[in-house]
C-alpha cells in the first residue's frame, strides 16, 4: 500500500465515514452535503492518524515497526506537513457546510493534535478524548442531516464501545508505552484493573443498547443484527476478564472492532430508509 495512504489508516477513516452514512440513512436524507461531510470525516480522521504517527514514532518503533514512519517509507517531517495540509482541507470543507459543522471540524482537528502531542500519554484522559471524538462523528453527521437528538444517543454508544477498545489497545501497547514514559491505565493501575474496566464498558454498551429500539429510534430489524454484536462484545468482555496478557488484548481489540462494525450494521438495518425499502419490497 502507498505509505501516504497507509498512514491515514483508511479502514479506520472509513469507519468514521460510516457514521455519516448511518445518520443519513436514519434521517432518510439524500442531500449532497452528506457526500461532503463524508469526505470531511475521512480526511480529518486520516489527518489525526497521521499526526498521531508523527508524535508516536518512537513508540511505534517498538510496538508497530512496520508503520510508514518507523519503517522509513515516510519521513517524520513529511508526515507532519501532510497531516497539517489534510486538517486544513477538512476544516475548509467543514466551514463550507456551515458555521456549526465548521466549528466542529476545526475544534476536533485541534483536539486531535493536542491528543497526539500530550493527552494520549495521560491515564484515561487520552482514552476519553478519542472516544469523545468517535461519538462526535455521529453528532457531526446529525447536525448535517438535521437529526441531532438521535445522533447524541448513537454518539453515546459509540463513546462506550470506543472506551473499551482504547483501554484494550493500551493493554496491547503497554511495552512501548512504558519505554516512552506514558502513564496509561495499564501502566498506572495494572492490566487486571484495565481489563475489568474495559469489560464494564463492553457490558454497559451491549446490554443496554436494545433500549434504542424501545425508544423508537430503530425498527425491529435492528434487534436481530444487534444480538450478533452483543454476542461478540460479551465474548470479548469475558476473554479480557479471564486473561489480561498482551496477546489476549490483541485478540480482544480485534473482536471489539468487529463488534462495532456489526453494531453499525444493526443501526443501518433498523434505520427508516432501509426499513422503508424492505417494507416496499414486501
Amino acid at each position: 500500500m502507498n505509505p501516504y495512504l497507509e498512514i491515514l489508516r483508511p479502514v479506520n477513516a472509513l469507519m468514521a465515514v460510516i457514521t455519516i452514512i448511518l445518520m443519513a440513512l436514519i434521517a432518510g436524507s439524500s442531500d449532497p452535503s452528506v457526500i461532503v461531510a463524508s469526505a470531511v470525516v475521512f480526511i480529518a480522521t486520516g489527518a489525526g492518524n497521521a499526526v498521531n504517527d508523527y508524535f508516536d514514532h518512537e513508540i511505534d518503533a517498538v510496538n508497530r515497526s512496520s508503520r510508514p514512519i518507523p519503517s522509513g517509507r515516510i519521513s517524520r517531517r513529511a508526515a507532519g506537513i501532510y497531516s497539517a495540509a489534510l486538517f486544513f482541507i477538512a476544516s475548509l470543507l467543514g466551514l463550507y457546510l456551515g458555521t456549526i459543522p465548521g466549528l466542529i471540524v476545526v475544534s476536533s482537528s485541534l483536539l486531535m493534535v493536542y491528543y497526539a502531542w500530550s493527552l494520549k500519554k495521560k491515564c484515561l484522559v487520552g482514552n476519553v478524548t478519542i472516544s469523545f471524538l468517535t461519538g462526535l462523528s455521529f453528532v457531526f453527521g446529525g447536525v448535517v442531516v438535521g437529526e441531532v437528538a438521535t445522533s447524541l444517543y448513537l454518539g453515546f454508544y459509540a463513546f462506550l464501545m470506543t472506551m473499551a477498545r482504547e483501554i484494550v489497545k493500551d493493554m496491547e501497547d503497554v511495552r512501548g508505552d512504558r519505554l516512552n514514559g506514558a502513564s496509561t491505565l495499564p501502566i498506572k493501575y495494572g492490566m487486571r484493573v484495565s481489563g475489568i474496566l474495559a469489560a464494564v464498558f463492553m457490558f454497559s454498551a451491549s446490554l443496554t443498547s436494545p433500549v434504542l429500539y424501545f425508544m423508537g429510534i430503530f425498527s425491529a430489524l435492528y434487534l436481530p443484527v444487534l444480538m450478533v454484536a452483543i454476542a461478540v462484545f460479551l465474548r470479548a468482555a469475558f476473554m479480557i476478564l479471564r486473561d489480561q496478557e498482551i496477546e489476549t488484548a490483541s485478540r480482544v481489540s480485534r473482536l471489539i472492532k468487529t463488534g462495532m462494525a456489526v453494531t453499525f450494521m444493526a443501526f443501518a438495518a433498523g434505520s427508516r430508509t432501509l426499513t422503508g425499502i424492505l417494507m416496499g419490497l414486501i
